[in-house]
């Protein structure tokens, strides 16, 4: 074990004690795969330690949810996948909190009992997230819980920390998850996973243009790789799925995809025993249900309440459909701005996904992409980019935390990923303020 992982490990062995001297203990966590993860992952272990718990999923971790928070009534708290950047608010409720966050925050804890890999010198954006902690944390509590190392990597995936390999404590759950018999890897593939004509159609890893959001577009291509539209992606034989992906691979090209992205759509799926879905397959599930306010049924899932799956697989359908159709409408339409690249969204809770899929795969590379969606009380905005843009010099949780500000709100998260939110009509406020931080911050490298 890396010993920075080491350090970690033995200092939430006092959160663990906190949580043994409570009956009931109430949780909130992010509303996404990760969040809902590391929710499932606490439920679980405070279950078979005989605690009872309360499960509360936030969009967002904000003035009024830290109220919520603060007057909940509970002696014991865990907060997961947020909190970083309220520790000071938090220091000052009247009961046991734990903070089990992957988020960059600068304030130093006085009586919270926070665990943040950031504080342990790794790297909180690709290198362990709320799910790993709460991970960490379960083992803590009893280290007979390693087969919750399944759920873990639906949080790791769904936060895209394996994208350009597993580091840090991410690594390590690995390891001893493989071990232990509960993960194995799978080949990656172009070819998206289920029956062919809906995988495909509603495919947005990778987006596939003239064919994502398309039946005759998805028919054309099935009968160019001679496959019958019947078939699964499990049905086909070697040299169906080998044309297939060539297929597809030549139309990602056409479409100006980077070889980097294409090379990241076929790295190693992490196949969970206990489920016989992969990581990515369960992620979208939480993710689906998380942000379309059906947060029980996501948590019921994970629970191992298989009542929930139909409910569960029918949302995720309907929310792919719905991203789909939404990038269809996008495409060839995102305003350019000097320094990044924006749109707006009707659909709000998938507006990161949106960044993430749109610039991957048929906007600028080149520029962070922010899109944003507003309704009668707030803006909020989602921003994204990628490690080759960080490199030169952007970081996005400042940039969008500074923009935010200047729009009368406030922002934050990873230098890869974040969000702000604002007062609506103050959009022209924010964009201008972010594409010249972003400007400055790469002017500064």
């Amino acid at each position: 074990m890396d010993d920075r992982v080491l350090k970690l490990f033995s200092h939430l062995s006092s959160s663990a004690d906190i949580v043994r001297g409570h009956d009931d203990i109430h949780i909130f966590s992010h509303h996404d795969a990760d969040g809902i993860s590391a929710a499932i992952i606490l439920a679980k272990t405070l279950t078979r330690i005989g605690k009872g718990f309360k499960i509360t999923l936030l969009s967002t971790l904000n003035d009024d949810t830290v109220r919520e928070i603060v007057n909940c009534g509970s002696k014991c708290i865990i907060i997961a996948d947020m909190g970083a950047s309220y520790i000071g608010t938090l220091d000052g409720i009247n009961a046991d909190i734990i903070v089990l966050d992957h988020h960059k925050g600068d304030a130093v804890p006085k009586k919270v009992h926070y665990t943040n890999p950031h504080s342990f010198g790794m790297d909180g954006q690709d290198g362990g997230c709320g799910a790993s902690v709460a991970m960490l944390f379960s083992i803590a509590v009893n280290n007979d819980n390693w087969d919750l190392v399944q759920i873990a990597f639906a949080g790791i995936v769904g936060d895209k920390q394996h994208l350009k390999g597993l580091t840090e404590i991410n690594e390590y759950l690995f390891a001893e998850g493989r071990r232990r018999g509960y993960i194995t890897c799978a080949d990656g593939s172009l070819i998206p996973n289920g029956e062919l004509m809906s995988a495909l159609y509603r495919s947005t890893e990778p987006y596939i243009r003239g064919v994502s959001g398309s039946v005759d577009g998805v028919a054309a291509l099935l009968k160019d790789a001679s496959v019958d539209a019947a078939k699964t992606s499990s049905d086909l034989n070697d040299a169906e799925r080998r044309k297939l992906s060539s297929l597809i691979a030549a139309k990602l090209l056409d479409q100006n995809v980077s070889k980097d992205v294409i090379e990241e759509l076929c790295i190693p799926r992490y196949v969970l025993k206990n489920w016989s879905v992969d990581a990515g397959t369960f992620a979208s599930l939480l993710n689906s249900c998380g942000k379309s306010g059906m947060g029980g049924i996501a948590v019921g899932l994970g629970l191992g309440d298989r009542r929930c799956l139909a409910d569960a697989l029918s949302k995720d359908a309907e929310t792919q459909e719905m991203i789909v159709s939404a990038l269809r409408e996008l495409d060839g339409r995102v305003e350019q701005m000097e320094n990044i690249q924006c749109f707006s969204n009707d659909a709000p809770g998938f507006t990161g996904t949106l960044c993430e899929v749109l610039m991957r795969f048929f906007g600028s590379g080149s520029k962070p992409t922010v899109g944003y969606s507003r309704t009668d009380n707030i803006t909020k905005a989602s921003a994204r980019c990628t490690h080759a843009i960080l490199k030169k010099g952007v970081d996005l949780s400042a940039a969008m935390r500074k923009a935010g500000e200047q729009a009368g709100g406030s922002g934050g998260g990873h230098k890869i990923a974040s969000g702000a939110w604002f007062p609506p009509g103050n959009e022209k406020i924010f964009l201008e303020a972010l594409d010249k931080i972003i400007g400055e911050q790469v002017s500064a490298k």
